[in-house]
């Protein structure tokens, strides 16, 4: 039997699926007008009933391996928005050193040949609160409080927070130079002049006490600021 090209069958296969069943259906019905042979007939519904088996399967075993992808993507995306905090935590931790860094897979800084000198002044901290469980720290020198830069040789200011219940003093800052924070907790470094802290529910109520400090481009902190307190609205 003569054959022509085959450019007339479509080629996506959802298109060329259903123009196979009208195929299959018209020639049957030709094939009985013209009383011919339905054996001739015979490896193309066998083809078609092969087809009509393997292209729903296929099929859905895309849709599923989309999911299956579009789960995978989300669960990523989940779970590297749940490590970043934690890692910007961990670098910027007054105690993290490099083999803490090499340990958990994060960037190592590169050694320094020496510590640069501590600073000499100490950050002014400038509490404001922005409504309920929300404070913002504003930093900037003693020595210069109307500019927002950072003295020079320094790169940033370690920020730590003391909780309190109302009309209790302050904890007492930890020595100048001390790695952590004492009865302070650290709660991350500011490059920038400001930051913004929201506290847990069960805290409204309590007094927030905030410590910081200048720390050099070589890692090296300087004194301590004065105590800054506020209550953290409920």
């Amino acid at each position: 039997m003569a054959r022509s090209g085959e450019h007339y069958m479509p080629r996506p296969d959802g298109d060329f699926s259903a123009w196979a069943e009208r195929f299959a259906a018209a020639i049957t019905v030709f094939w009985d007008d013209n009383h011919l042979s339905k054996d001739d007939l015979d490896a193309l519904n066998k083809a078609l009933a092969t087809w009509n088996d393997a292209y729903p399967a296929h099929t859905a075993l895309r849709a599923a391996a989309a999911g299956a992808r579009r789960a995978k993507d989300a669960a990523r995306a989940e779970l590297q928005q749940a490590i970043r905090p934690l890692a910007n935590f961990v670098q910027s931790y007054p105690r993290t050193t490099n083999a803490d860094r090499a340990e958990l897979g994060i960037a190592i800084r590169p050694a320094k040949g020496t510590r640069s000198s501590a600073p000499g002044s100490r950050p002014l901290t400038l509490v404001r609160s922005e409504g309920r469980l929300t404070h913002t720290l504003r930093l900037v020198d003693e020595a210069t409080p109307t500019r927002r830069a950072r003295p020079r040789g320094v790169d940033r200011a370690e920020v730590f927070v003391a909780l309190t219940p109302p009309g209790s003093p302050a904890p007492a800052p930890p020595p100048i130079g001390e790695p952590g924070g004492g009865d302070y907790r650290y709660i991350g470094s500011v490059t920038r002049g400001e930051t913004t802290l929201n506290f847990e529910p069960a805290k409204g109520g309590l007094q927030a006490h905030y410590l910081s400090r200048w720390v050099s481009t070589g890692g090296t902190p300087g004194p301590w600021s004065a105590t800054a307190s506020a209550t953290v609205a409920a």
